[in-house]
């Protein structure tokens, strides 16, 4: 059993690896790819890809019939149609909270009374640094921007006691849907199938 002791999660002394050679492969309009190389903590040298990808937000749109609304939208990278929250890039400038108001009006056609920041996490820190940030939002009203020109995406409604079976199924594969989906079965006690 591991030693139980406080943890200082951002303390990374004696883990970090320092960056010894930074090389940059390619930039692109929402992220550049970087292929380093590193002095581990043991002396050895390594190559680590990094891809540099903009913040981005995810919002839970959750109604008052007890149902959330996903987006449904082609993804080329994985050539399969997702259901997703409702998510965008962060612009320059622009606070997590207004890019999440902009993006509702633009995907989902609806602005929210309340917008409650759930957390912040790293799309996959492996190797992107991509931060996540997550609200779920409520008292949703219509309201819309134009979609952006690259965007098709169309909202599925889908309610609270059809998750358990959607995520065990398969039909949600989607990080930053799973993770907010699974939050809200455990904020109102829905058990996974």
């Amino acid at each position: 059993m591991p030693e139980k002791k406080n943890l200082d999660i951002n303390d990374v002394e004696g883990i970090e690896e320092i960056c010894v050679e930074e090389n940059k492969i390619f930039d692109g309009k929402i992220l550049n790819l970087r292929c380093d190389k590193v002095r581990t903590p043991s002396g050895h040298i390594a190559s680590r890809e990094v891809v540099e990808h903009k913040s981005a937000v995810g919002m839970l749109a959750v109604t008052d019939r007890k149902t959330v609304l996903l987006v449904r939208q082609y993804r080329y990278a994985v050539h399969e149609a997702t259901l997703e929250v409702c998510a965008g890039l962060i612009e320059e400038g622009e606070a997590p909270a207004q890019a999440a108001e902009r993006e509702m009006q633009e995907e989902l056609n609806v602005k929210a009374r309340n917008l409650y920041r759930i957390g912040d996490f790293y799309a996959s820190p492996g190797f992107c640094t991509e931060l996540f940030t997550l609200f779920v939002a409520d008292g949703l009203e219509k309201s819309s921007l134009p979609q952006d020109e690259d965007e098709n995406v169309s909202v599925v409604e889908i309610s609270f006691e059809d998750i358990p079976i959607m995520i065990k199924n398969g039909k949600i594969r989607d990080s930053k849907t799973f993770a907010a989906l699974s939050w809200l079965m455990a904020k109102e006690g829905i058990a996974p199938e």
